[in-house]
């Protein structure tokens, strides 16, 4: 895709976050799930904008109007009708809620990442797992060292989505890189919500949108869903292959960080290659202890 037609969604976006929204979801609804005989050859995928308007029950120009910023403000009961007919279900409904929200942000400038809570540190530490704090952008901002050992990603300073669609290492991590990328940039339209405004949330977007084209692909489908806590494989280039939990907590006192913990399932063979990890990492991070030499065969 030309760079000039990707900045040109990129300002869309940011100047009129509710049209982007409606013209994405109107394009992965099909004329079949609307109950609309297909007529053919169509010009744009998806429902054509006087095609939601009628299903609506709302005006074409009306609807014409929402998707290109003309009317930012619809009533509750125009975009309950217009979610009835791109199918939104509760997170994505909410989402438009967000963004067609009649209060007014305010514009500001926002710090690049928050700091966590020294209680949360000291938690982080304790913890015998992977774990490490990230911001809603999915910057790591501290990790303890068995979350190095599981990734050299997961260091303080790094982004998580930048190594997830640009680093190849990374994406030889995960056997599920493709399920991993939907749920990631799914969350963070979630995260953002209506603040897309913010100068970090336009960096960070703007750059893998030029740089990845399956950031740039899932992006555009404006999918919004909340990271829960759940299984994640891994294909660990010391241990082999893991399988883990993934837990995200909310910090209390924090807008947006959450802290991260990777667990196995106690007694499991997942637990033993995991507190291997562990003493590899206490092996390379102590002088003169030798590296080599670690019996891996069973635990293959």
């Amino acid at each position: 895709m030309p760079r000039a037609e990707i900045y040109a969604g990129l300002v869309a976006e940011t100047t009129n976050a509710l049209g982007a929204y409606l013209r994405a979801r109107r394009e992965l609804v099909t004329p079949a799930q609307a109950g609309i005989p297909d007529g053919g050859v169509r010009r744009v995928p998806g429902l054509r904008r006087e095609e939601v308007a009628m299903l609506a029950g709302i005006s074409a120009d009306y609807y014409l109007r929402l998707e290109r910023g003309r009317n930012r403000h619809p009533s509750v009961q125009v975009l309950e009708s217009i979610a009835r007919v791109l199918r939104l279900d509760e997170e994505h409904f909410a989402h438009l809620l967000a963004l067609a929200c009649e209060a007014p942000r305010r514009h500001r400038r926002r710090p690049r990442s928050a700091t966590p809570p020294p209680g949360a540190l000291k938690l982080m530490e304790s913890l015998v797992q992977p774990a490490f704090i990230e911001d809603r952008y999915f910057d790591v901002l501290a990790s303890n060292s068995l979350a190095r050992a599981l990734s050299p990603g997961l260091a303080a300073g790094g982004n998580q989505l930048r190594d997830l669609f640009l680093d190849p290492a990374e994406q030889a991590l995960l056997p599920e890189w493709e399920a991993v990328t939907e749920c990631f940039v799914a969350n963070l339209r979630q995260a953002v919500g209506n603040d897309v405004d913010d100068p970090r949330f336009i960096e960070l977007t703007g750059e893998l949108s030029l740089a990845s084209p399956r950031f740039r692909e899932l992006w555009g489908r404006h999918e919004v869903h909340g990271q829960r806590g759940g299984p994640i494989r891994l294909d660990h280039p010391q241990v082999g292959e893991l399988s883990l939990n993934r837990e995200r907590l909310r910090i209390d006192g924090t807008d947006t960080l959450m802290l991260v913990v990777y667990h196995a399932e106690a007694g499991s063979s997942d637990a033993e290659k995991l507190a291997l990890l562990a003493s590899l990492a206490v092996r390379a991070a102590a002088p003169g202890v030798p590296k080599t030499g670690v019996d891996l065969q069973g635990l293959a």
